[in-house]
């Protein structure tokens, strides 16, 4: 029997998974048959070929470039929303979303054909994602140490510090500050007046920055001191607190921090 898979074996970067998708696009059999799956994500199945396929840069402009020009700005972001997901088949439905608007008339319009399993993946994990950084742009915190930087802590499930930065570059830009992705261990470094940029390591770690943070402890009391204050408990509504913030936000903002 022959093969009847090729599939790609990618980073999980978008530089990685777009060089995958260029690997697979060499040829119209290739792309038809071929599937992606992420390093150390994968699970191996019958009458599939493995192929590893290395990031480079070219490949992935140049699949950067045909996503803009044949399925455009919109779609583009989409995916990219998409690939910034932790969910293991998230390369696989990108790949599957541009087979299919291949076959459309108008390719522009592939995000509106959710019929289609892999454009409805990459729409629900693209929303996903975006609801989540809307979300951590409303409680992000920002606490000040050492030379007036201003430092913050959030545990996100998705890489979503791309989708904020531009809000809080925009929002601050002549303050230093930085923000931690404690779940994916990379910075989100902004120096007041320069681009922002990520730093990630595996050796390093927001513990570093507690002693900085002693010396705010006494004005982060005062403000839990006041928000205990304005509070008032005859109108305490626990559920439609839980609703607009749930349990999952609250362990890097300071309202409920009870130490």
């Amino acid at each position: 029997m022959g093969i009847l898979k090729r599939v790609y074996v990618a980073e999980d970067t978008l530089e990685g998974i777009f060089s995958a998708i260029y690997d697979a696009w060499k040829t119209k059999r290739d792309a038809d048959g071929a599937g992606i799956a992420l390093k150390g994500q994968m699970e191996r199945e019958l009458f599939c070929e493995y192929t590893q396929t290395e990031p480079d840069r070219k490949k992935a402009a140049a699949v950067e470039r045909m996503i803009k020009k044949h399925l455009g700005m919109e779609t583009y972001k989409d995916i990219c929303y998409a690939l910034l997901s932790e969910d293991e088949k998230k390369a696989d439905a990108v790949l599957g979303t541009m087979q299919a608007a291949r076959k459309i008339l108008n390719s522009t319009k592939i995000m509106e054909h959710l019929a289609c399993p892999a454009v409805q993946k990459v729409f629900a994990l693209s929303r996903k994602v975006s609801n989540e950084a809307h979300c951590f742009i409303e409680f992000v915190r920002f606490k000040e140490i050492t030379n007036g930087i201003l430092a913050a802590r959030i545990t996100p499930k998705n890489r979503i510090l791309t989708c904020i930065a531009g809000h809080f570059a925009d929002r601050f830009p002549n303050e230093d500050f930085l923000i931690y992705d404690e779940t994916h261990r990379i910075f989100l470094v902004h120096r007041k007046g320069r681009p922002w940029f990520l730093l990630e390591s595996e050796e390093t770690d927001f513990e570093m920055l507690k002693d900085e943070l002693e010396t705010e402890e006494k004005f982060a009391n005062l403000w839990k001191i006041f928000h205990t204050s304005i509070s008032i408990k005859e109108r305490e509504n626990p559920k439609l607190q839980m609703s607009h913030f749930p349990l999952r936000y609250r362990a890097n903002v300071l309202e409920f921090d009870e130490k």
